[in-house]
C-alpha cells in the first residue's frame, strides 16, 4: 500500500505571498512532503480538516498573522484541533513580535519568522529544516521497528522500553495481556512467560529477557572501544559529559565517552528544558540529547553504550576504567560525569512496585501511557513540576505530594503558575507516602499529612518519584575523595574539605580535578554544583580545558 505523503499547509491572504511561500516549500520539501497552499484561515482550517478525514499526517504549518478575518495565532489555535502534532510556524512583521512571543506560552507555538524570508536558503529553510527533522522523529511509523513483546507490569520491560526510547530507536509495543498480535508472536517464537520481555530485532534472533547489553549488541549500537588507549576518558553521557566529549574530540584529544544506559542522562528524561539559553520555548532532554550526540560524532569522539564503570585504577600516569564484562579502557585523563539519579522512596511496598508502578523519573512514552488514569508524582522541584505539565496533558488527573508548606520555594515560578492554572492537577502540601501496596504492580498508595497525621488511600497505579538526588559514585575508590552524601570533592575542596595528605603534587589541584590528579568531575555528580543543564554544559567544557592543562605538566 502507498503512503500518503505527510503534508505541509500554508496560510496567507494576499494571493502574491501564498503562491511565493507555496513555491518556496515546494522547491525544498516537495519530494518528500505533499505542499499545500490557502488564502485565508477559513480555507486552510477546510484543507487540514480534509486531511484528518484521509488520515494524512500533517507536518508543519505556516501562516501569516495579519489576516483580516483570522489572525495567525487564532488559526494556528484552531489548526491543533485537526493536526495536534504539527509544527506550528508563525510569519510576522517587526511590530508583531510581541504576538509571536505571547504565542509560544499560549498556544505552544515552535517558531516566528520575520517576513520577507528572502532568501529562503538563509532565513526560510534552516528553521523550517529543524522543525520536520523533530516532527519525523516523534512521529516515525516504522513497519521493521524493533519489537518488544511483554507485560505491562514487568520491570524489565519497562527497562528496555526506556532503553530504546533514550537511544532514539524506533519500536512498537504489544502487551501479551491486551494485544492478540503480541500473543501470536510469543506463541510463533515459542516463549514461555519466563522468555518475556520477548524483543524482536529486524534480521536478528529473537531475544529472550534479554539485557540492555544484548540488546544494544543486536541493534548494532556500540558496546566496545576501538583502541586500547586513549587521551580522555568520559564516564557518563550527560549533558556535562557530551559537551566535554565535544570539546576534547573537536581540540584533538582522542575521545570516548562511555554510558551504561543512553545519552542525556537524567536532564535525558525531561519532558521540557524550557530556561535553556537559545531555545525560547524550550527543548525535550531526548531532543537535546540527540542534538548533542550528532557533535559528538560528528567530531569522532568515540561513544560506547550499555556499559556499567565499576572500578577506576591509577597506574602511574594512565587511568584504567574497568567495565562490566571483563572490559577496560586506559586513557592519560578521566572526567567523571556520571550525574544523580533520584532517591529511592522510603516507604513499605514501594521497592517491590518498582518498574511496575512505582517510577523514578518519566520519560514522553511513560506520561503517554497515563492517559485517562490517575495520577500521583511525588517531589517539589523543577523535574517535578515539568513532570506533572507532561503527564497532566494525557492523565484524567494528576495529585502532586510536596513535603514542603509553599511550592514556589523549591520551584521556579513560571513552573508553580502553569500548575495553579490547570484543572487537573492537585497540589498536596505537607505530605508524604508512608506506603505502596498492589498484587503485582501498584494499586493504590497512602499518603500522610506532616502537621495533622492524617492518613488517606489514594487508587492509583502509577507514583512518579522526584525526591532530590543521589551521584553515582559507588563506583569510584577510595583514593577519589567524596563527602557524606558521596559526591565528588574537587579544587581547593580538595586541600580544604580533605586532608592535605590525600593530594601528592606540589601544584594545587585544578579547579575542577579530584583528589587524584588527571581525573577531573564535572557536571551534578561535583560537590557544590549548580545542578543547572547549562551549568553542567559549561563544566564540561571547562574540565577539558583543565585537561589540556594536566597534559602539559606529564
Amino acid at each position: 500500500m502507498v503512503m500518503a505523503k505527510p503534508a505541509i499547509v500554508s496560510a496567507d491572504d494576499d494571493a502574491a505571498v501564498s503562491a511565493a511561500i507555496v513555491r518556496d516549500l515546494r522547491r525544498r520539501y516537495g519530494a518528500d512532503y505533499q505542499v499545500m497552499g490557502a488564502t485565508s484561515g477559513a480555507q486552510a482550517l477546510d484543507v487540514l480538516e480534509q486531511l484528518a478525514t484521509r488520515a494524512q499526517p500533517v507536518a508543519l504549518i505556516v501562516t501569516d498573522q495579519r489576516m483580516p478575518e483570522m489572525t495567525g495565532v487564532q488559526f494556528l489555535e484552531r489548526a491543533k484541533q485537526h493536526a495536534p502534532g504539527a509544527k506550528l510556524v508563525l510569519l510576522t512583521g517587526y511590530s508583531d513580535i510581541d504576538v509571536a512571543v505571547k504565542a509560544i506560552n499560549d498556544i505552544s507555538l515552535d517558531r516566528y519568522l520575520t517576513k520577507p524570508w528572502d532568501p529562503p536558503e538563509a532565513q526560510l529553510y534552516p528553521a523550517l529544516d529543524e522543525l520536520l527533522d523533530d516532527w519525523r522523529r516523534a512521529n516515525r511509523d516504522d513497519p521493521n521497528a524493533v519489537r518488544v513483546i511483554g507485560h505491562r507490569w514487568s520491570e524489565q520491560s519497562h527497562e528496555l522500553r526506556g532503553f530504546l526510547a533514550r537511544n532514539h530507536v524506533p519500536y512498537m509495543w504489544l502487551d501479551v495481556e491486551r494485544n492478540d498480535e503480541a500473543r501470536r508472536l510469543q506463541e510463533l517464537h515459542g516463549a514461555e512467560p519466563t522468555d518475556l520481555p520477548l524483543v524482536i530485532v529486524p534480521g536478528a534472533t529473537a531475544l529472550r529477557a534479554p539485557s540492555t547489553l544484548d540488546v544494544a549488541s543486536a541493534l548494532g549500537l556500540r558496546t566496545q572501544a576501538d583502541n586500547v588507549v586513549y587521551d580522555l576518558c568520559i564516564v557518563g553521557a550527560g549533558p556535562a559529559g557530551l559537551a566535554a566529549a565535544v570539546y576534547g574530540a573537536s581540540e584533538g584529544l582522542r575521545t570516548i565517552v562511555v554510558e551504561r544506559d543512553a545519552p542525556g542522562g537524567q536532564a535525558g528524561q525531561s519532558a521540557a528544558i524550557e530556561n535553556y539559553l537559545g531555545f525560547p520555548k524550550g527543548l525535550s532532554g531526548a531532543d537535546l540529547a540527540h542534538r548533542a550526540v550528532a557533535q559528538v560524532t560528528r567530531f569522532g569522539a568515540e561513544m560506547v553504550l550499555a556499559r556499567d564503570a565499576i572500578r577506576l585504577d591509577v597506574r602511574g600516569p594512565v587511568k584504567a576504567l574497568a567495565l562490566g564484562g571483563d572490559v577496560e579502557i586506559e586513557s592519560r585523563a578521566v572526567v567523571v560525569a556520571t550525574g544523580v539519579s533520584y532517591r529511592q522512596l522510603d516507604a513499605p511496598g514501594a521497592d517491590s512496585a518498582a518498574g511496575r508502578g512505582v517510577y523514578y523519573g518519566a520519560s514522553a512514552a511513560e506520561a503517554q501511557e497515563c492517559a485517562g488514569e490517575d495520577v500521583c508524582v511525588v517531589g517539589g522541584a523543577n523535574s517535578a513540576g515539568q513532570a506533572v505539565l507532561n503527564i497532566a496533558r494525557h492523565a484524567r488527573r494528576v495529585v502532586m505530594l510536596v513535603r514542603g508548606d509553599d511550592l514556589a520555594k523549591s520551584m521556579s515560578r513560571y513552573l508553580v503558575d502553569r500548575i495553579e492554572q490547570a484543572p487537573n492537577i492537585e497540589v498536596r502540601l505537607n505530605t508524604e507516602v508512608v506506603e505502596a501496596r498492589g498484587d503485582g504492580h501498584l494499586e493504590s498508595i497512602t499518603i500522610a499529612n506532616l502537621e495533622t497525621g492524617a492518613r488517606e488511600d489514594i487508587a492509583t497505579n502509577f507514583l512518579f518519584v522526584f525526591i532530590g538526588a543521589a551521584p553515582r559514585t559507588g563506583w569510584l575508590g577510595d583514593e577519589i575523595a567524596r563527602d557524606a552524601k558521596g559526591f565528588v570533592i574537587t579544587g581547593r575542596g580538595v586541600l580544604t574539605d580533605c586532608e592535605v595528605s590525600r593530594w601528592p603534587l606540589l601544584r594545587d589541584p585544578f579547579l575542577l580535578e579530584t583528589s587524584v590528579p588527571g581525573v577531573f568531575a564535572a557536571g551534578d555528580v561535583r560537590l557544590d554544583s549548580m545542578k543547572r543543564v547549562a551549568a553542567a554544559v559549561g563544566e564540561g567544557a571547562m574540565a577539558v580545558a583543565l585537561v589540556h592543562q594536566y597534559l602539559e605538566t606529564v
